[in-house]
């Protein structure tokens, strides 16, 4: 976690509590040690945040400080919920957490009379249906998507067969039931959408990849809508 992050998670917690929190609890939290946390609290008085308390028996926020509001509408809210909750259900771990994290920043700092909204929030997204095999590797992927870089895989096919590929990944898409991860194929030279529950073993490689105009994400997506709707109007 980058420090300007992790002071504003600290500023965070200490403005969601009333109460005093212990340098331990706030070391355990953000996954520190408590010489950090100490360090942080005086990097943020500093600054002019009014932090009351000291080492040994706790921190709070002065009860008179607070952060601009954040301006969103109702619906905004429970948009950026919804969103939030779909990530925590569907998708892997640390991403959960991230999305856990960015919406306490976010509800952190709107108006006191909307804090406590996703309380009252009127959708459900249970997770029963997603198994654990289902966004296996996808962390590993997602940094290998961000950094450009190959992965060396070994795929069971709808067949039964087994093979082993060097493909260079461009996204992830949920359909519904099932993460597919889109990628180029060193091996075929084209786009190929491998279902994430049928990859047996994944290693990623040194291998940095560029994009291209025609070797992208985007480019997949829109090819796939021109063979859908070449599809459907062929059944007419």
């Amino acid at each position: 976690m980058r420090r300007a992050d992790r002071l504003f998670q600290l500023l965070t917690l200490l403005r969601n509590r009333r109460t005093a929190i212990t340098a331990a609890h706030l070391a355990e939290v953000l996954e520190v040690s408590e010489r950090t946390v100490y360090r942080d609290v005086q990097s943020l008085m500093l600054t002019g945040v009014p932090i009351e308390g000291e080492a040994g028996v706790g921190y709070r926020l002065n009860r008179h400080f607070d952060l601009p509001p954040l301006m969103f509408s109702s619906d905004e809210i429970e948009a950026l919920l919804l969103g939030t909750k779909m990530v925590q259900a569907w998708s892997d771990k640390q991403l959960a957490a991230s999305a856990s994290q960015a919406m306490q920043k976010i509800l952190a700092v709107l108006p006191q009379n909307l804090r406590h909204f996703d309380e009252q929030l009127a959708f459900l997204v249970p997770d029963c249906h997603v198994d654990k095999e289902l966004v296996a590797f996808s962390e590993e992927i997602r940094l290998a998507t961000r950094n450009q870089l190959s992965l060396n895989i070994q795929y069971r096919r709808a067949d039964g067969e087994y093979s082993s590929r060097i493909i260079q990944p461009l996204g992830l898409v949920y359909w519904g039931k099932v993460w597919t991860l889109v990628a180029w194929c060193e091996m075929r030279n084209e786009y190929r959408a491998f279902r994430l529950d049928r990859i047996q073993a994944l290693q990623t490689t040194e291998h940095f990849f560029e994009l291209t105009p025609d070797k992208n994400l985007k480019h997949y997506l829109q090819l796939e809508k021109q063979t859908h709707e070449q599809q459907y109007a062929e059944s007419l």
